[in-house]
Formats: structure tokens, C-alpha cells, sequence
């Protein structure tokens, strides 16, 4: 969101000559840094008029997990947690928004208390921030599944899993070369009115820790019990008890806001990584050998937004999604993460700033 700064006028002293003028006040380094991050063409973006906000907002996040190993008898397992879904309202001052969301899901009796999720997003004319940590606890069911023969798996489709829990932390960082113009803000944030369709490239950095807690010996059992005994045998390379990797990456992508109709707005944007990955893992050493998953490599990483957005400056309302995808691969042994969530609010802006008073919005 925008941070505006208000500055003082300094008046001329009484010992200076009437004809000579004060020279203005300058501006410390950091206060012209806040002020270049919040500054924006008024052609092409109106800036927020308010001081304060509230909004109800309800989220859904999504994760699909696959494990899979390559070769003419290659595996692959995809895993997905039960649907989350968080509603709650929010409050907000300016640029900061703070809120409570309750998982819906608490109702239910089979609710997964080790299921943490926490997603926090800066956006600024100038800069972007994404923090993200997730704990996903253990309710997976199994999405689709091929143990590299020609089988009828549909005995296995829907099936909970408790052998999977995956957690994810990371930090991501993102310049906007087309600042002035473009506003990310108008569309994931609501602090801006993007007037003119405009678009921008990016660049930015991150950094993702990646765990994997996977239990082999169960989904064995599941196909034991579901298929018939022997039927279908685990791949010795999706033998591992952990897998953990440290990713770094620097991106670049492009971003666009379509303004279809008067305060009406949708946005897209994709950034591609390339993605270094420092990787270690645990495995069964009776079957992959001592070195197991120890390995350093590059991989393409890759995240999306997008926004649909009504805002008239009093009243806006719309959805956001943000989707994550990382991908991990070696000669024998694939890891891919579908993560994200999806947005739909409402909300109304009060409190007018001292510029914006007599404004009849």
C-alpha cells in the first residue's frame, strides 16, 4: 500500500531581506526515499483519499503436492490437503491493515489443529514483500496416482494420507521498474485507483526453505490393502524418511492492469525464477544408498497474481489470487509445490486526508 509523508513549510525569517527568498527545507535522505516509493503519475493513478478502511474478507488456500521418479517404470503420487477456508474482517490505517480470520473448519470434527498458515504482503508504488510460512499438517488425500504400470488405480483415488506434511518459509522481494504509472497497489491492495491501463517489468530475489516429511511404509500399506498384496511396490528412489532444500533465486517478470470500465480493473502478472537449490535429505539407506539426496542444482520457479478489482474510492470490492509454484528435480527423484490462495472482499474507506477534505468523493 502507499505511505504518504507530509512535510512542513518553513517560514522566512524576520533579520533576511524582504527580496530575498527562504530557500526551501530540504528533505533528509530517508524521508526522500518513503517519498519516492509513494510517488505516482496522477494521470494515470488517483492516490487513496482516505485515512482509514475496513473490510470483511474470507480467503481459501490451496496445495498440491507430487512425488514423483523418473525412468520407463517412473512413479508419481499427487497429494492435496482438504480445502481451507478463513473468513474475518479487517482495519486498516493508510498503508497498514491488520486483521482476525477463523478457520471455518473448526466446526468440523475432523479438524486438523497442526495445520499452521501465515501469509503477510507489503505493497508500495515502488516495492513489493511477500512473507510466507505454512505448516500443512497431515490431511492429504491422494489426488491422482501411477505406479508405472498399466493398473486400474481408482481404488486409490480420494483416499486420505497421513504419511505426507510438508512445511514452507520464505521471503520474497520485488522492484517495479514502471512505479509511476503502473499500480500494483490499485489491484491487491486497494489504495489506489489505477485510471489508465499501464503495465511494468519486474525484478526481484527470494528465499524459500522447503521440508518434507514423508512415510513410504504407509502408502505401501494403502496399496497393499486397496490393490491386494504385491500388487504394486513403492520405487526405492520414493524411499526417504525427510527431504529438505534451501532455494534462492532471482526473478524477473511482468505485470499488467487492464482498466476496462470506469473504477473497474483486472490484473495480471507472472514472474520466473531461476532457482538455486542446496538440497539434503534422509533416506532409506538400505535401498538408495548413504548419498541420498544430497545435491546442489538449478530448477525454474514461478509466481502469479491476479485481480479483479471495483473501487470508486468509498467502496471497493473484488478477488485476488496469488499462486507459488517450486519444483525440485534430480536424476531420479521430482518434488513439485502448487501453493496459494484466493481472496474475495469488501470494504469502505473514511476519514478523508487534510488534501482530499472538500473532495465531493
Amino acid at each position: 500500500m502507499i505511505l504518504w509523508v507530509t512535510t512542513l513549510n518553513v517560514l522566512a525569517g524576520d533579520t533576511l531581506q524582504v527580496e530575498q527568498e527562504q530557500p526551501k527545507e530540504k528533505l533528509g535522505w530517508l524521508r526522500r526515499v518513503i517519498r519516492g516509493f509513494s510517488y505516482v503519475d496522477e494521470n494515470y493513478v488517483e492516490p487513496q483519499h482516505y485515512n482509514w478502511s475496513v473490510m470483511l474478507q474470507a480467503t481459501h488456500t490451496y496445495d498440491y503436492y507430487r512425488l514423483s521418479t523418473t525412468g520407463p517404470e517412473g512413479q508419481s503420487v499427487l497429494l492435496a490437503p482438504k480445502p481451507t477456508v478463513k473468513a474475518g474482517p479487517y482495519f486498516g490505517w493508510r498503508w497498514v491493515f491488520l486483521g482476525y480470520t477463523f478457520d471455518l473448519k473448526n466446526f468440523d470434527v475432523g479438524y486438523n489443529s497442526m495445520k499452521q498458515e501465515f501469509d503477510f504482503s507489503i505493497y508500495s508504488a515502488q516495492i513489493g514483500a511477500d512473507l510466507y510460512y505454512r505448516r500443512t499438517g497431515s490431511d492429504y488425500q491422494i489426488r491422482d496416482i501411477s505406479m508405472g504400470k498399466k493398473q486400474d488405480m481408482s481404488k486409490m483415488m480420494r483416499v486420505p494420507f497421513d504419511g505426507l506434511s510438508v512445511g514452507i518459509t520464505g521471503i520474497n522481494l520485488y522492484y517495479i521498474f514502471n512505479h509511476q504509472r503502473f499500480s500494483y497497489p490499485a489491484a491487491f491492495a486497494q489504495s489506489s485507483i489505477q485510471k489508465i491501463s499501464c503495465g511494468s517489468w519486474m525484478v526481484g530475489i527470494s528465499y524459500t526453505r522447503n521440508s518434507i516429511e514423508f512415510d513410504h511404509e504407509k502408502l505401501q500399506h494403502l496399496l497393499d490393502q486397496r490393490l491386494g498384496d504385491g500388487v504394486a511396490k513403492v520405487d526405492e528412489n520414493l524411499m526417504f524418511n525427510s527431504l529438505e532444500y534451501h532455494n534462492t533465486s532471482a526473478s524477473v517478470g511482468y505485470a499488467y492492469n487492464w482498466v476496462f470500465a470506469r473504477n473497474c480493473l483486472f490484473c495480471s502478472s507472472l514472474s520466473l525464477a531461476l532457482a538455486y537449490k542446496r538440497t539434503h535429505g534422509e533416506p532409506e539407506t538400505q535401498h538408495v544408498g548413504s548419498e541420498g539426496f544430497v545435491a546442489n542444482n538449478f530448477n525454474i520457479d514461478g509466481i502469479g497474481r491476479f485481480g479483479l478489482v471495483y473501487n470508486n474510492m468509498r467502496w471497493y470490492a473484488g478477488a485476488s489470487a496469488i499462486v507459488r509454484a517450486y519444483n525440485y528435480h534430480t536424476s531420479r527423484f521430482a518434488a513439485n509445490n502448487l501453493f496459494g490462495s484466493m481472496n474475495v472482499y469488501i470494504g469502505y474507506n473514511f476519514g478523508a486526508r487534510s488534501r482530499y477534505k472538500k473532495s465531493k468523493q
